[in-house]
């Protein structure tokens, strides 16, 4: 699975994208609503930064300021690391390691997202290998 092109393993998955000016109580309503836990920020289609859950709570809550007052894009991260769709999973999880991240959006070569990928995505990696060891296990249990 690691070796796999980011793009098999978004596959089509939904994002959220908005604009930098929306809200940061209706971003987190959509987060909310759509089960998301960052939202894509954009400017004429282009990737501009993220806000992610992280962000609602250490920018905007325990900053105090308003979030029906406070624009997203003032509490995003702007500029945040982004991969092409055609790098390998691995190298995302790799990338989200050493830079302490838990969201990384994926774009094209014109900086427009496609896809996020999340730390979650990275717990299904484990999952799927632990899932495959222990069928393993179970057959060589069976064989002895």
């Amino acid at each position: 699975m690691p070796t796999r092109p980011i793009h098999e393993v978004l596959a089509g998955r939904p994002f959220l994208a908005v604009g930098a000016d929306v809200s940061v109580r209706e971003v987190t309503r959509l987060m909310q609503a759509q089960d998301r836990s960052s939202a894509l920020v954009t400017e004429h289609g282009v990737l501009t930064g993220i806000f992610t859950e992280r962000d609602a709570t250490f920018r905007v809550l325990a900053a105090g300021l308003d979030p029906d007052a406070a624009a997203v894009g003032q509490v995003m991260t702007h500029t945040p690391y982004t991969l092409s769709d055609d790098q390998p999973f691995g190298y995302a999880l790799h990338l989200m390691y050493e830079s302490c991240v838990r969201h990384v959006p994926v774009v094209d070569g014109n900086n427009r997202p496609l896809g996020v990928l999340t730390a979650r995505d990275a717990l299904g990696v484990e999952a799927e290998a632990f899932g495959s060891d222990l069928e393993r296990r179970q057959a060589i249990t069976a064989i002895l």
